[in-house]
């Protein structure tokens, strides 16, 4: 995976790109981050911090999709049941498909003591906490979800997930589905005949809830594996860490995608695991495409009048995601990135509290510098990606032909061409102050 600036160098011209530096960094095997022991205590923290709230939101996106499923008034849909809290991540615990962390395949104990407790330590019923707003932000696991549901049709026909959607076949899953749920409501039987549209979107909804569920299902045990590792001082560098999500994204690529319901005991498979949709193409790149770059401007930050010319015409040309985000707006109450860092406030390592406590104004601006940290530790998981693609698709590192070496230049160039907009926070990461 490795290899060493200079030999590439060597062997090829160096890059005339704007972000020549960090492609010489790419092309030795190292991330877009700078490797320091600042940026790699950085990552890691925040990786644990987003890993407790992962592991809340993976298994209520999939309960939402399984079990609330088309239910009119999903009042109840953020409080969790034992069974989904108990249920076991297929990458974590003695009984894993693929054991990834070592720890416990149910819900991590920190994340109980929350739900428990939550920021008041009180134990409150459930329902006094969410009125209080003293819980797990799901809504920032819906907006991601939104978002990827949003910018469908993208790396066909590598992605099948999407064409499937639209199929004939999908469109008669999902009306076996609507029709034994609503089997003893008439009136929403009537709508259905009415408008069968109507519900057949909200299944495919509720598919993008299962999707990303699943996606979550292997992300969080893989930053329990990587906090873990960095305590037992076994990750010691930024590319070391990269190079473990590298790994990670190749073990776990044929994971499958599907989306089955439970309805009165009965399975309905609306995207059967037969289908051989895969975790890599239909979660893992649609994901990070769609989250990490594009997203959507965040209401009250951009106009959405046409007139204005605030938003890009085109959905390939959003640039929203968290690689290009000003974290200053992005720290206002209600912007689904802010809800994110209000819940991994909450499960910060100690090393993160004490480094917070040197470098921001105490309390008053965490969160901002929560979302700097975490826009370094998604280029490291974006770098990650990068690598991997690079890895699938075209040559070694340390290939010894001229020619397979500038076929990965081009390809890391391109890749680079998408952070020249002047919103792209790469330039900023590659400094320390950026806090």
């Amino acid at each position: 995976m490795t290899t060493t600036m200079s030999s590439t160098s060597t062997a090829i011209p160096p890059s005339q790109h704007p972000f020549a530096d960090i492609i010489h960094r790419l092309e030795a095997g190292g991330a877009m981050l700078p490797d320091t022991p600042e940026n790699l205590m950085q990552i890691i923290g925040i990786y644990k911090a987003y890993a407790v709230p992962m592991d809340f939101y993976w298994r209520d996106l999939l309960y939402i999709a399984e079990r609330v499923f088309l239910n009119p008034v999903p009042a109840f849909k953020y409080f969790l049941p034992q069974e989904y809290l108990d249920l076991h991540n297929h990458y974590a615990g003695d009984d894993a498909d693929l054991r990834i962390w070592r720890g416990e395949a149910t819900a991590h104990p920190e994340l109980l003591d929350f739900i428990n407790k939550g920021e008041t330590k009180k134990t409150w019923p459930k329902l006094f906490h969410h009125l209080w707003h003293d819980r797990i932000n799901m809504e920032f696991a819906e907006a991601c979800m939104r978002a990827m549901l949003w910018h469908r049709k993208m790396y066909a026909p590598a992605n099948r997930f999407d064409p499937y959607l639209d199929t004939d076949e999908y469109k008669a899953n999902a009306d076996r589905a609507i029709r034994a749920y609503f089997k003893n409501n008439p009136l929403m039987l009537s709508l259905h005949k009415l408008f069968p549209e109507m519900f057949i979107e909200k299944v495919r909804e509720l598919s993008y809830y299962a999707n990303l569920g699943l996606f979550w299902e292997v992300m969080a045990p893989v930053f329990f594996e990587m906090s873990d590792l960095y305590d037992e001082g076994k990750i010691t560098s930024v590319p070391e860490a990269m190079n473990f999500l590298v790994n990670g994204i190749f073990a776990i690529a044929g994971r499958p995608i599907y989306h089955h319901v439970y309805i009165d005991g009965e399975c309905y498979e609306i995207i059967p695991k037969s289908k051989g949709m895969t975790w890599l193409y239909e979660a893992a790149l649609p994901y990070v495409e769609s989250v990490f770059y594009r997203t959507a401007p965040f209401r009250g930050t951009k106009s959405y009048n046409a007139q204005a010319e605030q938003v890009p015409a085109e959905q390939a040309d959003f640039h929203y995601g968290i690689l290009y985000a000003d974290v200053f707006p992005v720290g206002t109450a209600g912007i689904p990135p802010t809800l994110l860092m209000q819940d991994m406030r909450h499960f910060l390592p100690s090393y993160l509290v004490d480094y917070y406590s040197q470098h921001c104004r105490g309390q008053d601006d965490i969160l901002i510098q929560l979302g700097i940290t975490f826009q370094r530790s998604m280029y490291c998981v974006t770098s990650a990606v990068i690598q991997a693609l690079r890895q699938a698709l075209l040559y070694p590192l340390d290939d010894p032909n001229p020619d397979h070496l500038m076929a990965n230049r081009q390809f890391f160039e391109a890749q680079m061409d998408r952070f020249l907009r002047p919103e792209a926070r790469l330039r900023d990461i590659q400094r320390q102050d950026y806090r």
